[in-house]
């Protein structure tokens, strides 16, 4: 193979990779726990914070700050299994994006 035809093979290589992250990044992930709904996107950037106002209690304070961890959480988690569903098949080459 002549060095030409790796170079267009690695150029065609880089543009998949930016465009499976591009696409991760702008997907919207959303978790619900109790009564509440996080959105986020992709690139971890929370979107929305949705919270039912009519069972939420003065006492469930404490409650919904352990909500917004894990539905955090649970989106990041997601966030990830995207990831390495779409940026695996690069093997160690996703790292460089």
């Amino acid at each position: 193979m002549n060095m030409q035809a790796m170079m267009q093979q690695a150029q065609k290589l880089q543009r998949d990779m930016m465009k499976a992250k591009n696409e991760i990044d702008e997907k919207k992930f959303t978790s619900t726990q109790g009564f509440l709904t996080i959105e986020m996107k992709g690139n971890k950037e929370v979107t929305s914070v949705k919270i039912d106002k009519e069972n939420l209690d003065k006492d469930d304070i404490e409650m919904l700050e352990d909500l917004i961890s894990l539905a955090v959480n649970d989106n990041v988690k997601k966030i990830e299994k995207e990831t390495e569903s779409k940026m695996g098949k690069f093997g160690g080459l996703s790292g460089l994006m």
